[in-house]
């Protein structure tokens, strides 16, 4: 019995295949998101607002029946919602009769230096992106001004904030038109505004692994120069525009991660505690430190302000994960921040639709699952700004 057997080439394979797994995502975008629509940020209750600006309802009432400060939308229930901008403007308006500075505008002042922070881990899925993203989000939302960049080509944390790769970065866009070694952006021509007051995004795409293949090649000309500061000098470009910088990096130890490294104050290693991912992340701790140690070698200045593990995914009833938890805290100690990040239905079902949990309507989830997973991630990201403060002198 004959058997006809049909090869294909590989790449001709996985070529059509992510063409229609793209026409199908910008499909579901369209659905969501119609071609004359942008991605908005949703209104919050007035005790949202409230303790995001670390104030009583009834302050806000007050302010409200005052006349003072923006006027929130009222629901036909006499129920106040407050939009983004709201909150902004009325951290300014607090900031005015605050007891001290920074009690509602947290920022940056003279002599205080920028905070970039690079979220890393060599392994795929401990969480890198969901943290970077919450953590982006959550930062504007307390009143700092928060640069984000996609320095990963998978873009995740650019689809997340609206942004889709394929359709809508075809000409460029990324940082790599800020760093690229041939003719260089201002890296200010691919910031692009969010829709969330406060918070700006350089999104990511394939274009990012051109650094990685243009790297070897200007060293191996001797045009490659200090590499590793090609992120740093192009930040330093925009530099008193922001108080902080969120770096998504890849998850491999490439050029576009050692120039996050390299421009980072500070240093957050996503884990998932798991025993697997625990040895992944061991072999990547030594041979960042290799890397490291071949960039300080070069001149470089790699100390950093701080480095903390983030435990991600973290299941409280997993009786194995508790165990390596305990191991990790008394290993690291300090090192490992005090909140996890749980593992949450809510937060993989906001991803569904291409959103964070801050995002999402509380009312689309049971109550309870959406508490404590906004309460899980509100723990991680305030304990960062606290670490930022810190570095401040505050």
């Amino acid at each position: 019995m004959d058997k006809t057997v049909i090869e294909e080439d590989l790449n001709g394979v996985i070529r059509q295949h992510s063409e229609w797994l793209a026409g199908q995502l910008h499909s579901q975008r369209e659905n969501l998101f119609p071609p004359d629509a942008e991605k908005t940020m949703r209104k919050f209750t007035s005790g949202e607002a409230a303790g995001l600006l670390g104030v009583n309802d009834s302050y806000l009432r007050k302010l409200h029946l005052d006349g003072k400060g923006p006027s929130p939308e009222l629901t036909p229930g006499n129920r106040r919602l407050y939009s983004a901008q709201d909150v902004v403007d009325l951290r300014v308006l607090l900031e005015k009769t605050a007891r001290k500075p920074g009690d509602y505008l947290p920022g940056r002042r003279d002599g205080d230096h920028l905070q970039i922070l690079g979220v890393m881990n060599f392994k795929g899925g401990s969480g890198k992106t969901t943290t970077s993203a919450h953590l982006a989000q959550r930062l504007a939302l307390l009143g700092y001004r928060v640069l984000a960049i996609d320095l990963d080509p998978q873009a995740s944390l650019t689809a997340l904030h609206g942004v889709q790769p394929e359709f809508d970065l075809a000409d460029g866009g990324t940082l790599y038109d800020a760093i690229r070694y041939d003719e260089p952006k201002p890296i200010q021509d691919v910031i692009r505004k969010t829709y969330i007051p406060n918070l700006d995004l350089i999104p990511g795409n394939l274009e990012l692994m051109e650094f990685e293949h243009e790297t070897p090649r200007a060293l191996s000309q001797g045009n490659a120069g200090m590499f590793f500061f090609r992120v740093k000098e192009a930040l330093a470009q925009v530099e008193a525009n922001y108080d902080v910088v969120v770096i998504d990096c890849p998850p491999q130890l490439g050029f576009l991660t050692m120039s996050a490294l390299s421009a980072s104050t500070g240093v957050l290693v996503t884990i998932h505690p798991e025993m697997l991912d625990v040895m992944s992340m061991s072999q990547f701790l030594r041979m960042t430190a290799d890397l490291m140690d071949v960039i300080a070698e070069s001149g470089a200045d790699m100390s950093h302000d701080w480095m903390r593990y983030v435990l991600t995914r973290y299941e409280p009833s997993d009786a194995p994960q508790n165990r390596i938890v305990a191991f990790l805290r008394t290993m690291y100690g300090e090192s490992v921040l005090n909140a996890p990040m749980l593992k949450s239905t809510a937060i993989s079902d906001a991803g569904l639709t291409k959103q964070t949990l801050y995002e999402v309507e509380r009312s689309a989830f049971t109550r309870s699952t959406y508490d404590r997973a906004v309460e899980s991630l509100n723990a991680v990201n305030d304990e960062i700004s606290q670490l930022i403060q810190k570095t401040w002198g505050r």
